[in-house]
């Protein structure tokens, strides 16, 4: 690999204030990028990883910590990197040629130059023939293409992808995910290194040449692995399995005690664990899917090619059914606990009851009981719990922590909404066991 140094983190952290609170978006990232390099960025949803990639391209200033480029300190736009984001944010006025030539323009390039780079890049890219075409004639995989000719048209050293695919259609990104590597060994494109943002662990493998793992509250890396696997990769490969199994056991980490899992309530000392926003009906068709292994131990990675799940969509589920007590996982498998199977076997209500009794364990909802029962109705507006909520969590956070709570609460038929009034109110069993029998 070659040793230089493009790009270098040292202790970079984010954190911004909301009303008296101070939240951290990323703290202490040590992170450096070498000419050759394509390193992947990867991590569950809210860990940080577009905030990074901002401070990368100089578009946003870290709270504290040096962010350096050839070793010099980073001041305003990175010049020398170029983003491409998960939207097209393509003009729909302009033509493709256009699309591609106003970057050249920006950057000062003469007009005499400008249309036969964009031709080249266009034709490097497959888009030759295209040229005159709008936006609205074109696949999602082809108006992505134009994002990326147009990123290079200036010729950056390092390119930067945040989610470059994932606004795609499965067939469309898999086509680009395998130009773009096709791009990049060839060494057709003019790029030094490519620093890609995902949460999509099987992408990360596929992709790139060295895996920056994140988790989140706060943002931080907990691992960088190198991926020595010869290009071009293929997905059924023993030693690429291997290594995605290693990420999604890094990623789900394992069970730990239940007060350390349950975390604390809002206003509590340490850390409120916050509500994996997912639908009960997933968490469902989880627990019966692996209730019909033939294993006592289900390997995360076969669960994900299972059941056809997106890796962030997987360990969200994942990290429900351990706050729930259904699973445990360990070095990268998950079991079902006996309280898990008795829910898989539960006819409707009893699942239900099961569902109750277990998010009344839970510090937030304890926390959600106690301000409800302490006015007269027993009822709170929406905006007044979100407010409290935004004590302990960013405000995008604390909406949708609350939307989780509504969900969960009503399924469990111990929270009920007022969506007229916005309303949020205690139901009245919701102090009671076994409500129904299963």
């Amino acid at each position: 690999m070659n040793e230089e140094k493009l790009l270098e983190l040292e202790n970079v952290v984010q954190s911004y204030h909301s009303g008296r609170r101070t939240f951290v978006a990323v703290q202490d990232i040590n992170l450096t990028v070498q000419a050759g390099e394509f390193v992947a960025l990867l991590g569950p949803s809210g860990c940080g990883k577009s905030t990074l990639l901002r401070i990368i391209t100089g578009l946003q200033r870290p709270t504290s910590g040096k962010v350096l480029y050839r070793n010099q300190p980073l001041h305003g736009v990175n010049s020398h990197a170029t983003i491409v984001f998960q939207t097209f944010a393509l003009f729909p006025w302009l033509s493709v040629l256009d699309n591609v030539e106003i970057a050249l323009k920006a950057r000062g390039v003469p007009a005499s130059l400008c249309t036969p780079r964009a031709l080249d890049l266009l034709d490097r890219v497959g888009l030759d023939g295209f040229e005159s075409a709008y936006p609205r004639e074109l696949s999602g995989g082809m108006r992505q293409k134009v994002g990326f000719a147009r990123a290079m048209a200036v010729e950056p050293e390092l390119l930067c992808l945040d989610e470059p695919f994932s606004a795609l259609d499965v067939l469309s990104a898999e086509s680009l995910r395998n130009d773009l590597i096709e791009l990049w060994t060839s060494g057709s494109i003019p790029i030094k290194a490519i620093l890609m943002v995902t949460h999509n662990i099987e992408e990360a493998v596929l992709m790139a040449g060295r895996i920056v793992v994140m988790d989140k509250e706060p943002g931080r890396i907990v691992a960088d692995i190198p991926n020595p696997l010869p290009y071009p990769r293929q997905r059924k490969a023993i030693a690429f399995t291997q290594l995605v199994d290693r990420v999604y056991g890094l990623l789900a980490g394992q069970t730990q005690p239940e007060h350390v899992e349950m975390g604390t309530a809002p206003g509590e000392p340490g850390q409120t664990r916050s509500l994996p926003p997912i639908a009960i009906n997933d968490l469902a068709g989880l627990l019966e899917h692996m209730a019909i292994t033939a294993t006592p131990h289900v390997d995360i990675y076969q669960l994900a090619s299972d059941l056809g799940l997106d890796s962030d969509h997987l360990l969200r589920l994942l990290d429900a059914v351990e706050l729930l007590g259904f699973a445990t996982i360990l070095q990268g498998d998950v079991t079902l606990t006996p309280l898990g199977e008795t829910f898989v076997e539960a006819s409707i209500l009893g699942r239900k009851d099961i569902f109750a009794t277990r998010i009344r364990r839970l510090p937030i909802f304890r926390w959600v009981f106690a301000l409800l029962r302490a006015t007269a109705q027993h009822h709170l507006g929406w905006n007044v719990v979100k407010a409290a909520l935004e004590l302990e969590f960013p405000p995008a956070e604390a909406a949708r922590q609350l939307d989780t709570l509504v969900d969960w609460g009503r399924y469990g038929e111990v929270l009920a909404y007022d969506d007229r009034n916005e309303l949020l109110a205690l139901e009245p069993e919701a102090d009671r066991v076994g409500v129904h029998t299963a």
